[in-house]
């Protein structure tokens, strides 16, 4: 068995509930119960933030990869809305695979930590064919000049089967219970 493959079936224990009660620093929140498998095939998350008026933003096709922690981690551009978004305190809407995947709310947060970095700047060409060959992925250059940010996101529940990326509507609280589907 491979780093891959130990390192799914590890995520897919934790996401289907084996140890996902350790989840750390959302006070009262219901663990997401997601199963981690759909990562597996997944080449991508779609990812959206909130708006300062309480409204989805269009959801963003994304680079991804999962910790060992069960947290995900992209990078973006320092400038882009996302970043400016997360930088504020805006949770985050995730779709796994596709914009009509699986889908849960998680906190967000910018790492500035060279480690961190330097994981990604390894991982991502690890799980991109483009990246390894040498077109976009992070570099250690962008990050050192303040081009590129890391965003580790913490899952926090899950949102309804069928739950989709509708921008200019309010999106759902980090703190309320799941809508009904």
């Amino acid at each position: 068995m491979n780093r891959r493959e130990l390192l799914q079936g590890f995520l897919a224990a934790v996401w289907g509930g084996v140890i996902a009660s350790s989840i750390v620093g959302i006070a009262h929140a219901a663990a997401p119960t997601r199963d981690l498998t759909a990562f597996q095939d997944a080449s991508y998350i779609y990812i959206a933030t909130v708006r300062k008026d309480g409204n989805q933003s269009r959801a963003a096709r994304v680079w991804f990869i999962v910790t060992p922690d069960n947290k995900i981690m992209i990078d973006t551009n320092s400038d882009s809305w996302k970043a400016k978004r997360i930088k504020r305190g805006s949770p985050v809407l995730i779709w796994l695979g596709s914009a009509t995947g699986p889908a849960f709310i998680g906190k967000a947060e910018i790492i500035d930590d060279k480690a961190i970095q330097d994981t990604m700047i390894e991982k991502i060409p690890e799980k991109y064919f483009m990246a390894r060959i040498g077109f976009f992925g992070p570099k250690r250059a962008k990050f050192d000049d303040g081009q590129v940010v890391t965003i580790r996101i913490s899952p926090v529940r899950d949102l309804p089967d069928g739950f989709v990326s509708t921008p200019g509507t309010p999106a759902p609280k980090l703190d309320e219970p799941a809508p009904s589907p």
